[in-house]
């Protein structure tokens, strides 16, 4: 997709609210405190492919892949979260031509999936409970995961997760931001920890997400 200078389209593009909330800083970066890079169950879950990173401590809570403001004209409704597996990008519909485009990790192959739901629920730092089926698949690899694990920068969730209806599935933070831009996951989406703050803090309960290859 073609990217447009994000000076212009504050200006020209974006609607009067959306401009509104730009200058109330809706669409700043909260901060994050930084810590020493850890991948622990996370790269586990990533088939134990270690996050190589020159700047660890800086990194652990950015993407790889910048977010940007990208020309978006397709015919959903503003607002709509929509993951595109193929491109491994997650798009937030803003409206008028435009959306903000992030940097994603995907199911892996055998845990990939599309579909359409909405945001359910959101947390901050959220509790990790890894569903039954797959602490019986890493047992059979010699992982024993917890049954629960508290939210904090060495939980796989990361800063933030907004769950998708009734599933399993979640977008949500990461401290191996390594995987950004890859199909890593478990059929979760993630995401890095400053981008899914950044997200969080524009989407709504009840916002729709399409999920699609």
């Amino acid at each position: 997709m073609k990217t447009i200078i994000a000076a212009l389209i504050t200006t020209a593009l974006l609607s009067p609210a959306a401009q509104a909330a730009d200058r109330d800083g809706a669409f700043e970066v909260a901060s994050l405190q930084t810590a020493t890079e850890k991948t622990g169950w996370l790269q586990i879950l990533s088939q134990g492919k270690q996050a190589k990173t020159k700047t660890a401590k800086k990194d652990i809570n950015q993407s790889p892949v910048p977010r940007e403001l990208v020309a978006f004209n397709e015919n959903v409704a503003p607002g709509t979260v929509i993951v595109d597996n193929s491109d491994r990008r997650l798009y937030h519909v803003l409206g008028n031509g435009v959306a903000m485009q992030y940097g994603v990790s995907v199911g892996r192959d055998g845990f990939i999936w599309t579909g359409t739901n909405t945001v359910s629920r959101k947390a901050e730092w959220p509790t990790w409970n890894p569903p039954a089926e797959m602490r019986v698949r890493e047992a059979r690899k010699g992982h024993i995961l917890p049954v629960t694990m508290k939210g904090g920068i060495d939980n796989p969730l990361g800063a933030r997760a907004m769950y998708l209806g009734s599933t399993i599935y979640r977008i949500h933070g990461t401290n191996q931001p390594s995987s950004i831009g890859k199909a890593m996951s478990s059929g979760c989406i993630r995401m890095a920890n400053e981008d899914v703050e950044h997200l969080y803090a524009n989407v709504m309960i009840g916002t729709k997400v399409i999920v699609r290859d």
